[in-house]
C-alpha cells in the first residue's frame, strides 16, 4: 500500500510541475478589478494585466482561464477588449456547483487567474448577410461582441432559451443587447418548437446561423435548419454544455 501511495504521490507531483510548466510558457497571468452581479448566476468580471496588452482580438474569439491548473480551464467569450491598457471583459454565467461556477462567485478583486488566448472559438469565414446566434444564457457573452463589430450589413439576431427569463432579460437590458429573443426554457424541450419557430424566416434572409449553448438544443436546431436546406457553410456549431459533462470548450 505504502509503494502504490507513492506512486499516486509522484504522479500527482509530476502531474503538478507540467501544469505550473504549461502555465508560465502558454498562459498570461492577469487581475481581477471588478466582479459585478447583473443578476442571479450571472457575473461581469473585469480582468487586466500587462500580459493582455498589444493583443490582436476579434469579438467572437475565445478565452480559456485555468481553474488552478492548466489542464482544468473553462472557456470565456469576451465582450470587449482594451489591447492599450490590457484590459478584457466577460460575461460569465454559474449554473450550479463546479470549478467554473465556483471561480465566477470567488473572483474578487485583487485576485488573480491566469488566461489562454484570445483565439478563434468558432469558424467565424462566412458569406456576407446577417448572423443569426440561437443559444442559451452562455450566449449573452458572444451576441454582445459580435453585436459590437462595425458591419452594419451583417445585423445580429439573438433567440436564447433561458432558465430565468426575467432576469435574463435584465442583464439583455444592462447591456443594451439589440435585437435579443429570449424564449422560457421549459421541461422536456416542449419550447424548442418556439425556438425552431423562429429559423425559416432568419433562413430566407441568408443570415449565417450561429449555433451554440446546450448540445442537445444544438443538435435539434441544426436538423431543422438542414430541412429548410441551409448550406453547411451558413451553418456554425459550439456546444457550450451538455448534462452531465463538464469543461467543454
Amino acid at each position: 500500500m505504502a509503494t502504490v501511495d507513492k506512486a499516486v504521490a509522484q504522479e500527482a507531483g509530476a502531474s503538478g510541475s507540467l501544469s505550473r510548466f504549461l502555465i508560465r510558457l502558454l498562459m498570461k497571468r492577469a487581475t481581477v478589478t471588478a466582479n459585478e452581479a447583473l443578476g442571479d448566476r450571472f457575473r461581469l468580471v473585469t480582468l487586466e494585466g500587462p500580459g493582455l496588452r498589444d493583443m490582436a482580438w476579434t469579438p467572437g474569439q475565445k478565452i480559456q482561464i485555468a481553474m488552478g491548473s492548466a489542464f482544468a480551464a473553462r472557456t470565456y467569450t469576451p465582450l470587449t477588449w482594451n489591447a492599450v491598457e490590457g484590459r478584457t471583459c466577460i460575461l460569465g454565467y454559474a449554473h450550479g456547483v463546479g470549478p467554473g461556477s465556483d471561480w465566477l462567485r470567488a473572483a474578487v478583486p485583487g485576485s488573480s487567474c491566469d488566461i489562454f488566448g484570445p483565439r478563434a472559438s468558432l469558424n467565424m469565414a462566412r458569406p456576407g448577410g446577417p448572423l443569426a446566434i440561437f443559444g442559451d444564457e452562455t450566449s449573452f457573452g458572444l451576441a454582445y461582441a459580435l453585436g459590437q463589430r462595425d458591419e452594419p450589413a451583417e445585423a445580429v439576431t439573438a433567440v436564447l432559451e433561458v432558465g430565468d427569463i426575467e432576469t435574463s432579460r435584465s442583464v439583455a437590458a444592462q447591456l443594451q443587447l439589440q435585437g435579443c429573443t429570449l424564449i422560457s426554457r421549459q421541461p422536456e424541450g416542449v419550447h424548442l418548437s418556439e425556438f425552431e419557430s423562429k429559423l425559416p424566416a432568419l433562413a430566407d434572409t441568408g443570415a449565417t446561423f450561429i449555433l451554440t449553448g446546450r448540445a442537445g438544443s444544438i443538435q435539434r436546431a441544426r436538423r431543422t435548419l438542414k430541412t429548410l436546406l441551409v448550406p453547411s457553410k451558413r451553418i456554425r456549431t459550439k456546444a457550450h454544455w451538455t448534462p452531465g459533462k463538464t469543461g467543454l470548450d
